[in-house]
């Protein structure tokens, strides 16, 4: 059901959204089970930051790019976790419109910061599997943060377009049909023509898609011929097992992903797992990345216990 309200201020001060109608029993066995997994999430992408941050021997460039990565899986599960737990402990049905424009702000920066990561963590390891004597050369620490200011210059600029477009157009709903605010739901409160937003929208989509999975795709075929034609298995076994470690990553969130984008485009979806496949796309890649990153790459894996004891032995 879509909420009108006659008052102008009202429509831009307060909006009601989607709860997740958990019974009264299971609000807090919710709320603590929500809590763990943020704090699982903030805890395992910290230990990941500061062992790459701290170990001088982890300043390279395939571990300083995957150093961008636990940055923004923090972003993005921030931006939902403590608007969701709040919505799970209080049954809060209401948010501010400036709190719902930052969160949607904040899980659009996540989602498109984690396509365009990805994509030039794969492009890393075809340099140093397929050209390994030109990698030093290529990969040179002024080249690869040229390449991150990029990443995030190009990932805010694409957004802020995006939220630009849709703030400047005259609202009379403010009922946000999501269990959290994203462009979308900013979009179906706006009572104009939107064509032009929906227009831009499918263009990042298409760009960012069509980029990361054109370049994965092409990275990991040449790859794959490289592995083939490698006669040395050590080598072999190590190209396997770092390019392994991104490609579960990244088929992570496109599934997540897809997920999400499916479940609001067919009707036969219930709501509740419409609601379920939303919050599990914000979920999953944030907690599963730090720990694929530090349990399969042998190198972050063996610093991880080092840093730690440094920490204890400070104390």
């Amino acid at each position: 059901k879509t909420t009108t309200m006659n008052n102008s201020s009202d429509v831009t001060s307060v909006l009601s959204w989607e709860s997740f109608n958990i019974p009264p029993g299971w609000v807090y066995p919710a709320f603590i089970l929500g809590m763990l997994c943020y704090c699982i999430i903030v805890f395992c992408n910290l230990v990941i930051l500061l062992t790459i941050g701290m170990e001088k021997h982890l300043h390279e460039p395939m571990y300083l790019l995957v150093f961008n990565l636990p940055i923004n899986d923090l972003i993005g599960a921030t931006a939902l976790f403590p608007a969701l737990m709040r919505e799970i402990l209080l049954d809060s049905k209401s948010i501010s419109y400036s709190a719902c424009v930052t969160q949607a702000f904040c899980i659009h920066i996540y989602a498109s910061g984690s396509v365009l990561i990805l994509t030039a963590m794969a492009y890393d390891r075809y340099l140093a599997i397929c050209c390994p004597l030109r990698y030093r050369a290529i990969m040179t620490n002024a080249f690869l943060l040229k390449m991150i200011i990029l990443i995030w210059i190009l990932n805010v600029t694409m957004i802020i377009v995006l939220f630009l477009m849709v703030l400047r157009l005259p609202r009379c709903r403010s009922f946000v049909a999501n269990t959290y605010c994203d462009n979308l739901s900013l979009v179906r409160l706006v009572c104009v023509d939107t064509s032009a937003n929906n227009i831009y929208g499918l263009c990042i989509t298409f760009f960012l898609q069509v980029s990361s999975i054109g370049v994965v795709i092409f990275t990991y075929l040449q790859i794959l011929f490289t592995c083939l034609n490698n006669k040395q298995s050590d080598a072999k076994s190590k190209a396997i097992q770092t390019c392994a470690t991104h490609l579960v990553t990244f088929i992570i969130l496109e599934v997540t992903g897809f997920l999400t984008i499916i479940s609001y485009r067919f009707e036969s979806f219930s709501p509740q797992v419409k609601k379920i496949c939303a919050v599990f796309g914000l979920i999953f890649p944030p907690t599963l990345n730090p720990i694929i990153y530090g349990l399969k790459i042998k190198e972050i894996r063996n610093k991880i216990p080092l840093f730690f004891t440094r920490k204890v032995a400070s104390f």
